[in-house]
């Protein structure tokens, strides 16, 4: 009789779109193989300095950055930050350093182009620092990033990563299921009863509802839809935003701050007065509706969608949601045991595991890749 394969420990470290904290997820995986399962163990958010958050930001949603120097010392501080939150939260678990396999290390993006020759730039890539080297030697455990540019250089848009994570974790074979990523980006997973996964951005989220509540209120987000609620939809305004032609893109898709961004809003507000509150209302409208759209278009057979980000916080945006997706249940993961907060870190906890072991980590159907790959380098101990 074999012995049982011993529990593993992973850390997952992302930063999202919304660069509004470094999420980090000590994950225990049971098992030898793909399908293992996984149990989160110890989960925490980690506020960024708020001049190095407005750099990240400023950069993130098309700012130019100033030189290499800026470029290369970004990278070392990010990558700072994130070892320390890694340490910290090992602290906070009463778990050794040498007792964690490995980091998986998203990074922060800073941009993000797999479509760069359909809108006349040389070549498609993404860019995420955060550099591999720094957290290992910080940490003194193997690291695994750079997860998303193998994938672009398969041909993919190196996102979304996590679907396939989301199929092992919330898929049914009694209902078709989406699984919804608000975060500073929304986009879906496609979990139908019997077939392959897909998975694709919709268009924005909470990125640009923060920017826009940051700028009229002083506060990072809008807690709860508040700000929203003081509002009207703009229904004008809604149309506009609307008429986006990447919106009208098929899937694989992906986007970021990059693309939508105040600067993007206020190219179609034109210049015309209108009450910030009402504006917040409609960007709340345009994140249910993109999503609604898309999710009607691609699989209408929907019950259940499952959220999970920062947005599955603000209930007057899941409410707008369910308003356009009548007959289909939306509900947080938490009613299916996995925490809304940290599924993407946990989630990258995963893919430094495939890494380790050899397995692919992208879903070709998903981000249109060549053909299944070994996402990330290994930085090792």
């Amino acid at each position: 009789m074999s012995n049982p394969v011993p529990k593993q420990l992973f850390l997952g470290l992302i930063s999202g779109t919304s660069a509004d904290g470094i999420d980090a997820a000590l994950v225990a995986f049971d098992g030898d193989d793909a399908h293992a399962r996984c149990q989160l163990l110890a989960a925490r958010t980690y506020t960024w300095n708020d001049d190095l958050r407005a750099r990240l930001v400023d950069l993130g949603q098309g700012g130019d950055c100033n030189s290499l120097d800026e470029l290369g010392s970004l990278d070392v501080l990010v990558a700072e930050a994130f070892a320390d939150a890694s340490l910290a939260l090992l602290e906070q678990a009463g778990v050794a350093a040498g007792d964690v396999r490995a980091i998986g290390s998203h990074g922060q993006t800073v941009r993000h182009r797999p479509l760069a020759r359909a809108f006349g730039r040389p070549a498609p890539f993404t860019m995420q620092i955060g550099d591999g080297n720094v957290i290992a030697e910080r940490t003194g455990i193997t690291t695994v990033a750079d997860f998303r540019r193998r994938d672009v250089a398969a041909g993919g848009h190196g996102a979304p990563l996590l679907p396939a994570l989301h199929a092992a974790l919330l898929s049914s074979r009694d209902e078709a299921r989406a699984v919804l990523n608000l975060g500073g980006i929304a986009n879906l997973t496609l979990l139908p009863r019997a077939g392959a996964v897909r998975g694709f951005d919709t268009g924005p989220a909470n990125a640009l509802m923060d920017a826009w509540c940051q700028r009229h209120t002083g506060a990072a987000f809008d807690a709860g839809g508040a700000f929203a609620a003081q509002g009207q939809v703009d229904d004008a305004l809604l149309a506009s935003l609307r008429a986006e032609p990447w919106f009208a893109l098929p899937p694989p898709k992906s986007t970021g701050r990059e693309q939508f961004h105040l600067a993007w809003l206020e190219a179609r507000l034109q210049g015309e007065p209108r009450a910030p509150a009402d504006v917040q209302a409609t960007l709340l409208e345009l994140t249910a509706a993109s999503v609604a759209d898309a999710l009607l278009a691609n699989q209408p057979d929907t019950v259940r969608v499952l959220a999970c980000g920062g947005g599955v916080r603000n209930p007057r945006l899941l409410a707008a949601l369910a308003a356009r997706l009548p007959g289909m249940r939306v509900e947080s993961t938490a009613a299916h045991g996995v925490d809304p907060d940290f599924v993407e870190a946990m989630g990258f906890a995963w893919l430094a595991r495939q890494a380790l072991a050899g397995l692919p980590g992208n879903l070709p159907t998903v981000t249109g890749a060549r053909g299944p790959r070994i996402l990330g380098a290994i930085f090792q101990a």
